[in-house]
């Protein structure tokens, strides 16, 4: 079977849409055919495209703990004060400063915290009476950055980190959120496509009955106008044509409705192919398979989307136990600061001052800050380990609950092989059997009924071995889909970007 890729661009997920405006009033369709028109189509696998997007938006936003903040921040004050008594008791006071600050902050992907800060002011002020200590005009600033590193709690995670992992995790398992759909939706696809098969061979098969009855009910006509047949006999004839019409017309409504289900798989505009007879281009042809369990069983615990993703809920639990185990640590801080100083009359001298460098501060020193009962957190952890034991019982079960569908698939497919072959040998003598007695009731050795009753029996064998091929396709579809296989058998590669 040829390969061929199908890639999903989330980032231009409206343009994989398609419009389908040239739709013929007959198709003729491989099974291929209709799962490259539901990979570009199909409504389930186009809503379940837009998972990974969100989850990858979602993983960029939690990138934002890490974005630096910036504030900046200007103020001027003005007071003037004292008291107005009798001379020589005045007394006033005028005091004027304009000061101005910024900083940006952020933290690391190591835990520190850190803000780069610079501040300045100009102060001015005046008393009355007047002397040479209460008057002043001046401006001072400072420039430098505050670290802190834990060392215990946040250290090796903390919130900003937990977010992000968890989004990664949400991102894969959206992925195989994705890869879950494709396969249910394939699968749904190569039922369909057998379903229609089976419908229209039926259909042939049934109107086969029919033209049969009509020519046995033309002959026995013949045979009563000469006075070799009785009445009865006819009317059992008509009996039979009547009930093999409403066999056709009971498969011709099969085959409208299996048509349908097909273009629901792989149309979003199904007015357009309303009226658009689909005609499969394959046959029901059973090549017999053998069967591995052993293979089966490995495939289905690598590969299945289901519990792939309650391995990252799994994984993800534990991440968030070690997110709280953490935050049962005291907090213990390293602390530092470095920067400069810079004074002057105006802004100007402290400026200069800052870019000489040469009046530095520093500071050093840790802190501790230990919780008292710590209840929250205590417990906290403790239901993430409940919940962790719960989440690992769940992927037990789903585990084993895999091995038992796919148990199920692999003797569902052996029964449907043996089924072929049986239906085939009964069709086969069934044939036989009709024409023996054809030819005994030629020679008046046998009655209408009988004959009718071997032509039913035909009919009946006949449909039968094109059900029992239509059902061993789909057993190795089921098969496929409880193992996860399902790309893989069909040459997909879904690359998801």
């Amino acid at each position: 079977m040829k390969k061929f890729t199908a890639v999903f661009v989330f980032a231009a997920a409206l343009a994989s849409v398609r419009a389908q405006t040239n739709v013929p009033p007959a198709a003729t369709l491989s099974l291929q055919d209709c799962i490259t028109e539901a990979l570009k189509h199909n409504f389930d696998v186009q809503v379940k495209r837009y998972d990974p997007q969100v989850s990858l938006y979602e993983l960029y936003a939690a990138y934002a703990g890490y974005d630096p903040s910036f504030s900046i921040s200007g103020s001027h004050s003005y007071n003037k004060s004292g008291q107005v008594d009798d001379p020589p008791f005045n007394s006033i006071n005028v005091y004027d400063q304009d000061n101005y600050s910024s900083d940006i902050g952020g933290g690391t992907p190591w835990g520190m915290t850190y803000d780069l800060f610079g501040k300045i002011g100009k102060s001015a002020g005046s008393s009355i009476p007047v002397t040479s200590d209460n008057n002043f005009n001046g401006s001072s600033g400072q420039v430098g950055v505050d670290l802190t590193q834990p060392l215990l709690k946040n250290l090796w995670i903390d919130s900003t980190r937990l977010n992000i992992t968890a989004a990664k995790n949400n991102l894969k398992s959206s992925e195989q959120g994705l890869r879950g759909q494709l396969i249910k939706t394939v699968a749904a696809i190569e039922n369909a496509y057998y379903e229609l098969i089976y419908a229209r061979e039926n259909l042939q098969v049934q109107r086969e009955a029919q033209t049969l009855s009509q020519t046995q009910l033309d002959q026995d006509k013949q045979r009563m106008q000469i006075g070799t047949l009785a009445q009865l006999s006819v009317e059992q004839d008509e009996s039979q044509l009547a009930q093999n019409k409403a066999n056709v017309i009971k498969a011709e409504f099969t085959l409208a409705t299996d048509q349908n289900t097909l273009k629901n798989l792989i149309t979003d505009n199904y007015k357009l192919w309303h009226d658009t007879d689909l005609t499969p281009s394959e046959s029901l042809e059973a090549d017999k398979q053998l069967f591995d369990l052993q293979d089966s069983w490995g495939k289905g615990l690598t590969l299945r989307p289901d519990l792939l993703q309650q391995q990252l809920t799994l994984e993800q639990q534990g991440i968030l136990l070690k997110f709280d185990r953490n935050q049962l640590f005291p907090e213990l801080d390293l602390i530092g600061s470095y920067g400069y100083n810079g004074a002057g009359n105006d802004f100007q001298g402290s400026y200069n001052q800052f870019g000489q460098a040469n009046r530095p501060f520093y500071s050093y020193g840790a802190q501790l800050s230990v919780p008292v009962g710590d209840i929250k957190a205590r417990n906290t952890l403790k239901s993430d380990k409940v919940t962790k034991a719960q989440y690992l019982l769940e992927l037990k079960q789903l585990e084993q609950n895999i091995l038992v569908e796919i148990d199920n698939a692999v003797k569902q497919a052996q029964s449907a092989w043996e089924s072929v072959e049986a239906t085939k040998e009964a069709r086969i003598y069934a044939e036989a059997a009709l024409d023996a007695e054809q030819k005994t009731y030629a020679v008046g050795k046998a009655t209408t009924f009988e004959v009718l009753q071997y032509q039913n029996n035909l009919t009946a064998a006949r449909s039968q071995e094109i059900r029992a091929l239509a059902d061993y396709e789909e057993a190795l579809s089921n098969l496929a889909q409880q193992e996860g296989s399902t790309l893989q058998r069909r040459g997909l590669d879904v690359v998801v970007k």
